[in-house]
């Protein structure tokens, strides 16, 4: 069920009021049968795979929370990630190492094709699965206790509105809230409308738009001038950014209707001015999963300056290879692991200076335009990476872009590239100076009103007259 869709406006349509009118004791009951249904929207087999995973984490950390036995703790614990893991790592993984085993194979004369499986890669698998692991290491690490409840653990891990793309959500956040549920505030009504307008807008008519020329370009390279790979890539960074993003703002609105705060997932990226802000500030809540429970538990940087670099270099291989089964998603995460490598040698002991610390109306950003430039360029080049379905069409885009061939539209093809970047920085300029992501409930309700009917009037124009496309992180 696709937010950018009307079965889903129609499915909240039906589900808001019904969850406003029932008591506080039949909410969390309720929304956990919505959830699945949403879930099961697209296979309703998917929904078993969610279940059994519930139940695994359910019991293992009840086992670990009551047992004084520190083996018999990790034995629990081990069950829960072998279990979660595997799942994960059969449905998303194994048709990538077996390929890759049979290509090895091949090379020798052996034909192995009969190992690969057809197998459908349930929606949002390693989202739910990196999401419910939390509770059973937070209980581990003596962060969290254990909820008695299996309807509010399974409604912590199956919550709609973040199901299936996100925010990984931590247990100690999101599990208060569907454990104490109530109807929002006014407040949080306004905030959700915002955010979910916003979010739309973001994703129909910035990431769709760009979409569809993004694949037509990457569809045919060869067909395309270096300009127009150019544009290509630059509308790429825009589309994952403006979908994904997307996405979220409709989550955090969606779930702010029923009561629930979920986490920032981005605060403006592409302002960064540098690859560590960029990643302070890019997908918050996969970033910060992997440093709380991979990068520190390798050991972080407490084991020295050449650790530190193994470390921060294995954690976003892995965060690469988290996104997709195949090795351009493995060098995506390499180049970023660099990136940061370097950046932390050069930064040394030095911190990160606060990035409001001249006050909330700030455009500092502006004094260091040229560090912005570079660090959108260099996520740029990883992202070439990120898009391509290979290194052959890497390469040769890349090659392509070095050698360069003129265009007989090049005004045309700057034109749509500036278009789609001012509109994209434009709101990200906005929230930045208001330091808000609901900075539209600050304006006068006249300008307010106008604003939100233009966003509505373009988002339903162009449902009307397109085919919704699925977010691109529906696939990870």
């Amino acid at each position: 069920m696709l937010f950018n869709s009307y079965i889903f406006f129609i499915f909240l349509i039906i589900v808001l009021p019904i969850y406003l009118s029932l008591p506080k004791r039949h909410k969390a009951l309720f929304l956990l049968i919505c959830s699945y249904v949403f879930y099961g929207y697209w296979d309703w087999r998917f929904n078993f795979l969610l279940l059994l995973s519930t139940l695994i984490d359910y019991f293992t950390g009840l086992q670990i929370f009551r047992t004084n036995n520190l083996k018999r703790k990790k034995w629990f614990l081990y069950l829960s990630l072998f279990s979660n893991l595997g799942i994960l790592g059969f449905f998303k993984y194994f048709n990538f190492f077996i390929d890759s085993f049979i290509s090895a194979f091949n090379i020798f004369g052996y034909q192995l094709d009969y190992l690969h499986l057809n197998i459908i890669l349930p929606v949002g698998i390693s989202f739910y699965t990196f999401q419910t692991l939390t509770y059973t290491i937070d209980i581990y690490r003596g962060k969290l206790k254990p909820t008695k409840s299996l309807i509010n653990f399974a409604l912590y891990v199956s919550f709609f509105p973040q199901l299936v793309a996100g925010p990984i959500e931590r247990a100690r956040n999101l599990l208060p809230q569907v454990s104490n549920l109530h109807n929002p505030s006014i407040e949080y009504f306004k905030k959700g409308f915002i955010f979910i307008s916003i979010g739309l807008f973001r994703k129909i008519i910035i990431g769709d738009s760009c979409g569809r020329i993004v694949d037509q370009v990457f569809a045919q390279p060869s067909l395309y001038s270096s300009l127009e790979l150019i544009m290509g890539l630059v509308l790429f960074s825009f589309q994952i950014y403006n979908d994904f993003a997307g996405y979220s703002s409709i989550a955090r609105g969606t779930a702010n209707l029923l009561g629930v705060n979920l986490m920032e997932n981005f605060n403006q990226p592409y302002l960064s001015s540098n690859i560590t802000e960029f990643w302070r500030r890019w997908h918050i809540s996969l970033s910060t999963w992997l440093k709380d429970y991979l990068y520190i538990t390798l050991g972080g940087n407490r084991k020295g300056k050449v650790r530190t670099y193994v470390n921060l270099m294995f954690t976003m291989l892995l965060g690469g290879l988290w996104h997709g089964a195949n090795w351009t998603f493995v060098v995506w995460g390499g180049l970023h692991g660099i990136y940061l490598a370097i950046h932390k040698f050069i930064l040394g002991d030095k911190k990160i200076a606060e990035r409001y610390s001249g006050g909330i109306r700030s455009i500092g950003f502006l004094k260091n335009i040229f560090k912005v430039f570079f660090t959108y360029l260099i996520v740029l080049v990883t992202w070439l990476f990120f898009r391509a379905n290979s290194f052959s069409t890497a390469y040769f885009i890349f090659y392509k872009i070095v050698n360069w061939t003129t265009s007989l539209y090049s005004t045309r093809i700057i034109g749509i590239i500036i278009s789609y970047v001012f509109i994209s920085y434009f709101i990200d300029t906005l929230e930045y100076y208001f330091q808000d992501h609901t900075f539209l409930l600050l304006l006068r309700p006249p300008i307010r009103y106008a604003i939100l009917t233009s966003l509505w009037l373009f988002a339903l124009l162009y449902l009307f007259q397109a085919t919704p496309m699925p977010f691109i992180y529906f696939q990870f």
